[in-house]
């Protein structure tokens, strides 16, 4: 299989930002554990424009994040692997397992709880730290593993996306998201009208935002709709679509989701913190992470390609589908973002954290072993 010069910038850009999210994360754990006090956590919540830090970078610069994971999976609908179904089909099928699974797993544990809002906390991949653990395997790995997990946790990103979208949203003021659309609308008229020049998207897009956020809808959405508002054209190298992802690349990899690591896992790691992670929310994400991620990311990719949806790509065997199962069980990011909307409570936060970041942790080094252990030498 060849790939596009735009999947392995996309690739190699994505594993070098896996390996600083791991510096990040360990350096964050560290210093609100040894630092005096709470001086590191605090640092978060400086106020700035009436907000604290932590919020404009998780309500601000989580947005762009998820512009470039738009322009992605734009590129991808339009002339990537997601272009044609028979390609789609077997990552489309597997992020689908890949979330259901976990959420049903999770549900199980905690239907009727306070914690059950959670559900959607183990259906998140970290596209990052996913393709990060990949690399490491070097040229072992076939072209289509890459691509197949690289589709996978776009897919699975877009549907993280939707839950929040449909699920953590509390109440809704209609007349702020009315005019939130009316800009989407406005920006599509744009594209239409071939206006290619990227600057005023990016102005409608930051008034989008603003009226986005306060809808009640989450404000990272307006990422997303930005994404697809911006012309793609041919998608060649001066197209505005490729122009701002390519842009985009390096300060979401090496600033905004250092800087979301940073301000998120400075947890601080009580005598309590034990017990808190045999409660139903955080078994629920351990289950749901390290056995419903692999397991329904396999079963849904067999039942797709046992009832002829899809193929199995011709240097891939079933092991290595499980393999990229546990490294979908990675979910970092995307399950830490979900945890913030899901509870208020900050003990509970802080345990969900935890939790996220053990079970990520487990099911990296067992998608990495096993991979290792499946893929052939060179």
């Amino acid at each position: 299989m060849k790939l596009t010069r735009q999947f392995l910038d996309f690739f190699h850009s994505e594993k070098a930002g896996g390996m600083v999210l791991i510096i990040c994360t360990i350096f964050s754990l560290m210093a609100a554990n040894l630092f005096p006090g709470a001086v590191y956590t605090e640092l978060w919540n400086i106020n700035l424009g009436g907000h604290p830090l932590q919020h404009w970078i998780n309500d601000g610069l989580m947005t762009v994040f998820f512009l470039m994971i738009g322009l992605e999976l734009e590129r991808e609908i339009y002339s990537g692997e997601l272009s044609e179904f028979k390609n789609a089909s077997l990552p489309l099928l597997a992020a689908l397992g890949g979330m259901l699974v976990p959420a049903g797993l999770y549900l199980i544990i905690n239907i009727n709880t306070s914690t059950q809002p959670g559900a959607g906390i183990p259906m998140a991949t970290d596209i990052a730290f996913a393709i990060g653990i990949l690399s490491l395997l070097g040229s072992r790995v076939p072209a289509s593993l890459k691509v197949f997990l690289t589709a996978l946790a776009v897919i699975d990103d877009l549907g993280a996306i939707l839950v929040i979208a449909f699920f953590y949203t509390a109440s809704l003021a209609w007349s702020d998201l009315l005019a939130a659309l009316g800009i989407f609308g406005l920006l599509l008229v744009f594209n239409r009208l071939k206006i290619n020049q990227i600057f005023p998207y990016l102005i409608g897009g930051s008034l989008m935002w603003y009226f986005m956020l306060h809808s009640g809808i989450h404000p990272t959405i307006t990422g997303v709709l930005l994404a697809f508002a911006i012309p793609f054209g041919d998608g060649g190298d001066k197209s505005p679509s490729y122009r701002l992802q390519h842009f985009l690349h390096r300060p979401v990899a090496f600033i905004i989701l250092p800087l979301f690591a940073l301000a998120n896992t400075g947890i601080l790691i009580g005598s309590n913190m034990q017990s808190g992670l045999i409660e139903p929310s955080s078994i629920g994400i351990f289950i749901g992470l390290i056995v419903g991620k692999p397991l329904g990311i396999w079963l849904f990719s067999k039942a797709g390609v046992w009832l002829r949806f899809c193929a199995l790509p011709p240097d891939l065997i079933w092991k290595h589908i499980a393999g990229a199962g546990f490294l979908g069980g990675i979910g970092f990011t995307m399950s830490i973002f979900i945890t913030l909307l899901a509870f208020n409570k900050e003990t509970l936060v802080d345990q969900t954290k935890i939790a996220v970041l053990i079970a990520s942790a487990i099911a990296g080094i067992i998608g990495f072993f096993w991979l290792r252990k499946t893929l052939p030498d060179q």
